[in-house]
Formats: C-alpha cells, structure tokens, sequence
C-alpha cells in the first residue's frame, strides 16, 4: 500500500522520463510538478491580474497589425458616415478602422481596454490581501518591492495606452500629462520636449508612447512578472493559519493536475468575463469624441480608474505657487501642479515599498513568516491600510466632482472645500473605525473560543431562565482563530541599572520603544479551552430540583 501512494503518477513519470533521457530534467520535474500549492480563494486574485496580462498581450499583438502610430493629418473615408471628410491623425483614423472596418476588432479594443482595467484592479486587490495578511514579511520582502513596482509601471502602460488613439478624450488626458511634466522643476522642459518633440502637441508623441507602450514597458513587465512567481516558487506561498498548518509546512493540493486543473480553469473563466464585458459593455467609444485639436477641449471627461486619484488631487489643490524672481517665469514653482502630481502618488507607492521594513524596525521582528495573518490580529496594520485606502478614495471620488455637482445640483466650490477637508478627516476615521472593529471581531473571536458557538438549542434552567447552548467550535474552526500570533515588540524594559536596551536610548531610539509598545503586543488574548463556563455558571446560580427542558428554534 504504501508503495503504490510513493508511486510517481504516470502523468508524470512518462513526460519526465522523456526529458530525461534528452534533457537530464526528470529530478527537476518530479520535483516541481508535486510542488503543494495551498488553498484559499483570496490566492487566486493574483492570477486575476496574470491571467489579464495575457490576453493583454494576446490582444495587443493583434492591434498592432492595423493601428497606425502616426500623428500626419488624413481625410476620413471608413466606414462611419458622421465622420466622413474630417481630417485627423493617422492614429484616430486607424483606430475608427480597427472599430468598424476590420472582422471582430471592435470586439478586440474591447476587451484590451477591459483586460488592462482587470489587470491594474487585479494587482491592487492581489497587494491588499497581501498587505493585509502581513504576506510581505521576511522572507518575501523582494518580491513585495518587485510587486510595487509592477503597479507603478502598470499604471504607465495604462496612460500610454490609451492616449494612443488620439481622440478628444485621450487628448484631454495628454495636455494634463504635458501640464503636470513641464511643472517639474529644472528637468520639465527638457521631458515635455523628449515626449512631445518639441512644442505641445508636437508630432511625435503617439509614435513614442507606442514605442514605450508595446516595447519597453511590457518587456519591464515580463520581466518583472516572471522574477515575481520564480520567487513566489522558490520561497513557497503563503497559507492562512488552520489545522496541521505551520511555517514548516504547506498543505495542499500539488501543482500537477490540481492546481494547472484550476488555474486553466481560472483563465477561461477570466477570459470570458473579459470577452462578456468588450460584448455588452461598451468602453470607450472613440467615435462619439473626434479627433483631438488643441483648440477643442471636452466637458465631463474622466479617466480610467487607476489614474482618478491623480486627477481628484488637481482639482482639489488649492492655488498655490512660488515666484523666486518676482513675475519671472524662470522662477515659478506651480506648487498646484507640483503637488497633486508628486505627493499623492508618492505617499502611496513609497510608503507600500517602505512598509515592511518600517514595520520591522518597529516590531523588531525578524523571524520568517509562512503562515498569513488573519486582519483582525494586527489592527493597527489593518488599520493604516483602511485609512491609505480611504485617502485613494477621496482623491479617485473628487476626479469627478464636476461630474458630483452637476447631477446631484451641489456646488462645485462645495465639493472642491469639502475634498480638501476629506482627505485629512476620511484617513484619520477610518483608522480609528477599523481599529475599533478589529478588536470587536477579536472579542468575537475569544468568546468563541471559550464559550464555543451558538447551537440554537435553548435551555430552560432549573431556576426558570432560559439560555442558549454553545457548543464547541469545529476543529479547523479552532485552529483558524488559535493560530493567532500576538504581534512582536522590542525588548522596551529597564535593566536593573535603569538603562534602556542598546538602541532604545535617545530621542529616535525611545520613539521606536513607544511606537513598538503601541504597534505590537496581543490586543485581545484567547481563553483556554472551549469553556462550558457559561452554561455551568448558570446552572450553578439556578441549582434545585426542577427538571431542565430543551427547546430547538
């Protein structure tokens, strides 16, 4: 018997002896494909952004075949009559002919746009669980800062790419982008010139943003998305807490048929929403906008999601500049433009890059972490990531604060004053909302642990009161709650001498000592055992004769 479980799956052994005796890779694939993948649905939003990186690619490739990245002015002569005679740009006209003339393109700008939606939405999810669960920690510090810059370079790729059809909309987008990077000090011109060669518009911004769109920063991309799952193989995943679950172990399923069974799976699946969404959803309809000239600007326009936050921190800024020269425009800083562009997004990807070793100085935490923590257990993580959250959403709400004012008749300045106000209170409240849930949910937590859980069997007590029976939780269930960790501190305590630890002296070393003592420690701590304490302490209270009766409801 035990033979025949150590057995090697014809599956496998038939394709690895077949390796091997040309390649010498049979130990590598016996290996590998055995390699155990845990189980939890929250470890598929990864490949929610994977999977829409491929169809990326699959669709792209077939754009290229008719889109034309150039800016020299034609006459119109497809298929769509309104726009008949107009002149544009090479661009706009092979982007209306990829919409109506070629077989399925339409169908296929659809779902590019709708994949490169999916993909940035799905590695913003993917880095909140990862976030959250505390997955970033040693030994996965690499890849978190591999992950961060995946972000960042998706959000360029997006701007690229949608400015390529040079519409009105896209347009409006790019005399922002030219604003914001002719605002930088000392290096603006010199980049607005290298993007644009030479004055807005200029005539060769499409034909570099396509160059960057579909050469350099997909092949980044690549790159960086296979250095990512190299590492997440070698270092193994992560796995919520659970019964037989420790950070020496993985259980699951192996990689082969398991886990390829359910990422094929996966993919369709994520290709069919994909393909649902490009037929019955529309998204971008470049027709109804026209081509872009300087001279036309559009009422309403909205960017794509993942770029909204930059657009609400421009519209709330207040007016601010430096003048170093007097009305020189050598010397003006436009502090308007400046800020929005840099602070926001720099808060947000550079505190994400930071974080896990900020959060190791602070805790002194340097041991290897396999099993993912559960929110709840480390409110202020929890916490600081609700309120970077609520911080992106005030700034993505008030991209749209024309669009606010003008359906729900507010005033415009009252949304603008109201943003500004937000931004600082909406964090702040957040933070200490979610801190207070998570330690409701972990008093939830203990009293499930040591009362065990409602059977909805109610029970009269001899003394007449009326109580409900808990019962034990679930072995897995237990498990899941006892694998609660409570978060590591430094060493903050005095010697006999009344000396601090080495590197807790000081105005920096004794701020660490009090961030470490209100960052770390157990919150709530579980009770021991299931505890039939409460229906004991009842039935103590109401000992005597009369018979107990049950009652089911």
């Amino acid at each position: 018997m035990s033979t025949e479980l150590n057995a090697v799956p014809k599956a496998i052994a038939g394709p690895s002896t077949f390796l091997d005796d040309r390649l010498g890779g049979a130990n590598f694939l016996k290996r590998n494909l055995r390699k155990i993948f845990p189980d939890h649905w929250s470890f598929l939003l990864g490949e929610i952004a994977l999977y829409s990186f491929v169809i990326l690619l699959l669709t792209g490739t077939f754009l290229t075949f008719w889109f034309k990245p150039s800016m020299m002015e034609v006459a119109y002569d497809g298929s769509y009559a309104p726009l008949k005679g107009v002149m544009m740009s090479e661009a706009y006209a092979s982007s209306l002919e990829i919409s109506f003339d070629v077989r399925g393109g339409l169908l296929i700008r659809q779902m590019h746009h709708w994949a490169a939606l999916m993909f940035v939405a799905g590695m913003m999810v993917h880095m909140l669980r990862v976030f959250f669960t505390g997955a970033y920690r040693k030994p996965r510090e690499l890849n978190w800062i591999i992950g961060v810059l995946l972000l960042t370079l998706a959000l360029a790729e997006g701007l690229t790419g949608y400015s390529l059809p040079d519409d009105l909309l896209s347009g409006a987008g790019l005399r922002i982008t030219e604003g914001v990077a002719i605002s930088l000090p000392l290096v603006g011109t010199y980049i607005t010139f290298f993007l644009f060669g030479g004055e807005y518009p200029g005539e060769d911004v499409i034909a570099r943003f396509y160059s960057l769109h579909i050469l350099l920063i997909p092949g980044i991309l690549l790159a960086l998305i296979s250095a990512h799952m190299v590492l997440m193989w070698v270092q193994k995943h992560t796995q919520m807490p659970g019964k037989g679950r420790n950070n020496h172990n993985v259980v699951g399923a192996p990689f082969y048929p398991a886990f390829m069974l359910k990422a094929g799976a996966y993919f369709l699946f994520t290709l069919a929403t994909v393909a649902g969404l490009a037929t019955f959803t529309q998204i971008n309809p470049i027709w109804l906008f026209g081509p872009y000239t300087p001279a036309d600007i559009s009422a309403g326009s909205q960017p794509d999601f993942y770029m909204g936050f930059l657009e609400g921190a421009l519209r709330i800024m207040v007016p601010w500049e430096i003048n170093l020269f007097g009305t020189s425009h050598a010397g003006t800083l436009p502090l308007s433009v400046i800020i929005p562009a840099l602070v926001p997004m720099g808060i947000i990807m550079t505190g994400l890059a930071l974080y896990p070793f900020l959060e190791r100085w602070v805790t002194g935490d340097n041991r290897e972490h396999h099993i993912a923590d559960r929110p709840r257990n480390n409110p202020h993580r929890t916490s600081i990531g609700m309120a970077a959250i609520a911080f992106y959403g005030v700034l993505w709400l008030l991209g749209a604060n024309d669009e606010i004012s003008a359906n729900f008749h507010i005033s415009l300045n009252v949304t603008t004053y109201a943003g500004r106000v937000l931004i600082f209170v909406a964090p702040a409240l957040a933070y200490v909302i979610t801190y207070r849930i998570c330690l409701g949910l972990q008093r939830s937590d203990a009293a499930v642990v040591s009362h065990g859980v409602e059977s909805g069997v109610i029970k009269r007590l001899p003394h007449g009161e009326f109580i409900e029976v808990h019962t034990p939780p679930s072995d897995d269930i237990e498990a899941h709650m006892r694998g609660k960790e409570p978060v590591a501190m430094l060493p903050v305590a005095e010697d006999t001498a009344g000396i601090p630890p080495k590197g807790m002296r000081g105005p920096l070393g004794k701020l660490r000592a009090r961030m470490s003592k209100a960052y770390g420690g157990e919150k709530i701590p579980l009770d021991d055992g299931h505890g039939h304490g409460h229906e004991e302490e009842h039935v103590a209270i109401g000992s005597g004769g009369e018979d107990d009766r049950s009652l089911t409801h």
